[in-house]
């Protein structure tokens, strides 16, 4: 399928800007420009600076926000690398720009925009789960006319696709809803939610936006692994992600004709622990075997998670009912924690105390085995793997992919 398909170079896309942004709807405007962090391919810098250089004669001010949900905050010097913003670009153009990192755990930096309730989450889970949840959001935003996402949509492990809405929920909100919803998502499955557009978990963050008093607009776009473009979509949060999850899922879905024995999962070096690095997992899981291997090879990972390793180390790594079954040993860690869990494991039973994960995960990284043992995890040095011994074997049942963690890899029957 992907044949099919042309990237766009970079005079199209800056073509595109020209065509498609209303600039007059910006006049005398401030405008909160919600990107994503290091963790996303994406061209950022071409993309801010046609942005910046559009707006900035009619606009009153344009700040950055980095929508981190829970990943570690980044240096200035990071952000302005992630936008493409020189030093010297940072003293003159650039120097009335203010760049934020999200604080999802100061809850004096959050604010409380309205509650899921009981009957909405009922509804919305398909009585799953029951409860209120506060919404709460940057409270930067109280202080701009515009809150404008850019940012790319790929298929998510948790959501079913990210972007649009998902850059105020979990980008940038509070960790109630956060710990809600990824639990939710974890309920239903990975391998139920990965690369499906309409998901419960998709409403209750649309849902959720649909309480933010700010004007939202937003920019999505559908990107290759050399950070290329597919295409671009303007529009409110979910008409522009209506569009790019439908040219995703084109593009970012790989069918193969049948189950991998053992799958060599390359985590790129954007993915520095494993809390990101996971997607090497999330989106390959539906074509490993029964009792396949999955290795997350990742020589430069050092670790599990600084915001959350050791509450992940306390918990391990465990399907689904493991925790359902065990519900009051459990429930009171962070449900965001115990739905990584759940999705690095994948799919698998529980009975009887004893636990059958569907594929047995390995880890291939500076992560050492007395630590991946405790997280009942794999381990393998990530020194004994030669790569190109992956490389060409499919029709014995192992597969390579040199870049994972953006593509979803399904089954063609599925």
């Amino acid at each position: 399928m992907e044949h099919l398909h042309q990237t766009l170079s970079e005079q199209e896309v800056i073509q595109w800007f020209e065509s498609n942004l209303p600039v007059e709807d910006y006049r005398n405007k401030s405008i909160l420009l919600i990107v994503p962090d290091a963790t996303r391919t994406a061209p950022l810098p071409l993309l801010f600076s046609t942005f910046h250089r559009m707006l900035s004669p009619v606009a009153k001010r344009i700040d950055v926000l980095v929508a981190l949900g829970t990943h570690p905050p980044m240096p200035e010097k990071d952000i302005c690398r992630l936008l493409g913003i020189s030093e010297a670009d940072r003293q003159a153009e650039y120097r009335d720009v203010g760049l934020f990192n999200h604080e999802w755990d100061q809850p004096d930096k959050l604010t409380q925009i309205g509650t899921l309730t009981k009957e909405q989450t009922s509804r919305i889970s398909a009585g799953l789960l029951e409860m209120d949840v506060p919404v709460t959001i940057n409270a930067r935003i109280k202080d701009y006319d515009i809150l404008q996402v850019m940012g790319p949509v790929f298929p998510h492990e948790v959501v079913g696709f990210s972007g649009g809405s998902k850059y105020f929920f979990p980008g940038i909100s509070g960790p109630d809803l956060l710990n809600f919803f990824h639990w939710l998502g974890a309920l239903i499955t990975n391998v139920g939610i990965i690369g499906v557009k309409q998901t419960p978990v998709r409403e209750v963050v649309n849902q959720s936006a649909a309480m933010i008093p700010n004007e939202k607009r937003c920019i999505t776009f559908v990107v290759a692994p050399d950070s290329s473009l597919y295409g671009l979509f303007y529009g409110s949060p979910e008409s522009a992600w209506e569009s790019a999850a439908d040219l995703s899922g084109q593009i970012h879905i790989k069918r193969k004709p049948k189950p991998f024995k053992q799958v060599l999962s390359c985590a790129p070096l954007m993915y520095d622990e494993l809390w990101v690095a996971g997607k090497c997992m999330y989106k390959l899981e539906p074509v490993v075997a029964d009792d396949g291997e999955l290795i997350i090879y990742a020589p430069h990972m050092k670790g599990i998670s600084i915001t959350h390793g050791k509450l992940i180390e306390e918990v391990g790594y465990h399907v689904r009912d493991y925790f359902t079954n065990q519900w009051d040993q459990f429930k009171d860690y962070p449900w965001g924690i115990l739905a990584h869990s759940t999705h690095v494991r994948g799919t698998g039973t529980f009975e009887n105390g004893i636990e059958r994960p569907r594929v047995r995960v390995t880890l291939a990284s500076q992560i050492p085995p007395e630590l991946c043992e405790k997280i009942n995890l794999g381990y393998r040095d990530p020194d004994s793997i030669d790569i190109e011994s992956f490389a060409d074997r499919e029709d014995e049942g192992i597969l390579l992919v040199r870049k994972a963690g953006e593509h979803l890899y399904r089954l063609e029957e599925e």
